[in-house]
Parts: C-alpha cells; sequence; structure tokens
C-alpha cells in the first residue's frame, strides 16, 4: 500500500511533469490564437483585405457532369488560373453540399440550377475569408415568375433573411446569365442583396472590410454633388438602382461583373470601392 506522503509525491510530480506543461500549452495555444485573429483584423482595417482568404487543403470536388457544367457555363470559371480554380470549385461544392435546393411548382431541380445558382454566389464572394452567407440555407427555384401573396405581386427573385431563403425564377434567372454584357443579371442581383444583408449581420473580416467600403462609397456620393447627378445623367445604371441603398448596390454590381471596363472608365472611384469592397482581384477586374 503506498503511503501518504509517497502518494502526495506522486501527485505532486504528476501535476508538476503533466497537467501544469499542458495548462502552459493550452493557455499559450489561445494567446497566440487571439493575437493571430488580433493581427488579421488590423491587417484587415489597414489594407482593406483579407491576409488570406482560400484554403490549400482538404478541397472538395465536383461530380464529373457537374465540373463539366461549371467549365462550359461560367465564363468567369475559365478566366481564373488553374489554382483559383481549385478554390471555385471547392466553394460551388460547398454551396451545393450546404444549402437545400426546392424546385417549386412541380420544378424537378437540376445539377444545372445547382452548379448554376451557386458558382454566381461563388463569383461574387470569391475574395471573401468567411464566403457562406449565414442568411441563406434554401434556395427556392420558380420555373418562372411567381406571384407573392403578401405584395399581391409577381416577383422574378428576392431573398427572405426571415426563411433564410433565396428565391429565383429560373427562366428570369438563366436569362440574365446568358446575356453577359447587358448588366442584368438576376442571380448577380440577389445574392448582391444576400452579400450586402449578410455583411451588415456579421463582424468576421470580409464584412468589416464590405461595410468599409459601402460607407466609404456612400460618404463618396453624399460629398460630391456633380458625382451624384453624372451618375443619372449618364444612365448607364438603370433607375431601379436609386430606389434605396440596397437597389444601388445590387445594380452596381450587375454593372461591375458585366461591364468592368466601362464602369472603371466611367466612375472610377466607384469601381475601386466595389473593388475594395469584394476584394476582387481576378480575371481581367
Amino acid at each position: 500500500m503506498v503511503s501518504k506522503t509517497e502518494q502526495e509525491i506522486f501527485e505532486m510530480g504528476l501535476i508538476s511533469n503533466y497537467i501544469v506543461p499542458i495548462g502552459i500549452i493550452v493557455i499559450g495555444v489561445f494567446v497566440l490564437y487571439r493575437l493571430i485573429k488580433i493581427f488579421q483584423y488590423s491587417y484587415a482595417s489597414i489594407y482593406k483585405k483579407p491576409l488570406f482568404a482560400q484554403r490549400y487543403f482538404m478541397l472538395n470536388n465536383l461530380t464529373r457532369a457537374q465540373y463539366e457544367i461549371l467549365k462550359n457555363e461560367h465564363s468567369f470559371f475559365r478566366d481564373l488560373s488553374r489554382k483559383d480554380q481549385l478554390q471555385f470549385e471547392h466553394r460551388v461544392s460547398k454551396f451545393i453540399q450546404t444549402n437545400t435546393f426546392v424546385g417549386k411548382q412541380d420544378l424537378v431541380v437540376t445539377d444545372e440550377m445547382k452548379v448554376t445558382i451557386a458558382a454566381t454566389a461563388t463569383m461574387l464572394s470569391f475574395g471573401f475569408k468567411k464566403y457562406q452567407l449565414d442568411i441563406v440555407e434554401t434556395v427556392m427555384i420558380y420555373p418562372n415568375a411567381y406571384y407573392s401573396q403578401i405584395n399581391k405581386k409577381f416577383h422574378k427573385g428576392e431573398v427572405n433573411p426571415r426563411l433564410k431563403a433565396i428565391v429565383f425564377s429560373w427562366e428570369d434567372f438563366k436569362h440574365g446569365h446568358n446575356i453577359e454584357d447587358d448588366n442584368l443579371n438576376l442571380g448577380i442581383h440577389e445574392f448582391g442583396h444576400a452579400i450586402h444583408l449578410n455583411a451588415s449581420k456579421n463582424n468576421d473580416i470580409s464584412s468589416l472590410i464590405f461595410n468599409q467600403g459601402f460607407n466609404k462609397l456612400t460618404t463618396y456620393l453624399q460629398s460630391n454633388e456633380s458625382v451624384r447627378q453624372n451618375l443619372i445623367a449618364s444612365k448607364y445604371f438603370r433607375a431601379y438602382a436609386y430606389t434605396n441603398q440596397y437597389e444601388f448596390f445590387a445594380v452596381l454590381l450587375e454593372n461591375f461583373i458585366e461591364t468592368p471596363s466601362e464602369f472603371q472608365s466611367q466612375f472610377p472611384e466607384l469601381y475601386k470601392c466595389m473593388k475594395q469592397m469584394l476584394n476582387f482581384k481576378f480575371a481581367s477586374y
């Protein structure tokens, strides 16, 4: 039988040799994690971009059929470097895995619908570190424009934060996707709303950068009457942009993606703000 003294010596040895070092390591790891997080936020605040936005291990893959759809249907994906294409494919796969796709009015959801919609969301958030949208868990797809019992109007698309859903008329989504230079793209517009709303409700690094950029954009416009007048007079942005701040950003986003050269040429400061908000440094942007 071990004596009390020997037991105490054994316990003290156990504490000093194992428990204390483990405790120090745990505290050290926690402190290091907090310091890294503080550094990342400081870096983002100063340079207006995340320290890093992409992961380089354990990347998901699409099925062969889904990959062919992505490659054939999405010009933005084709213009990326091979390294960025791997990241893009991973994020499209994650969107499909983590969101529920629901066909309405007996619509059968296909891989084309899943990949094309997921690729639009991925494109817009590709510069984000935290790219998954908390306010979207369900993608509802109607065959065409649908009637809303709430406001008694036909809709082509909407974001419903209460239901954590984004809704599309597939006919109109596809039409906007197929014509890439008319600045009318339902998918970009509605995901623009989702990104804007998501950033307003979060404090991650990408949301911080987005919100700072949007505040900079609105301050710039409020303090430059001539720019506001030029915006309206140019008719480059459709009139719907001036409905409210959310529609303004969503319309600007359509133009930013579909006609970036013209956007940059006509309104370079706005273009710079948009590019910074999205951390968009890909393809020809």
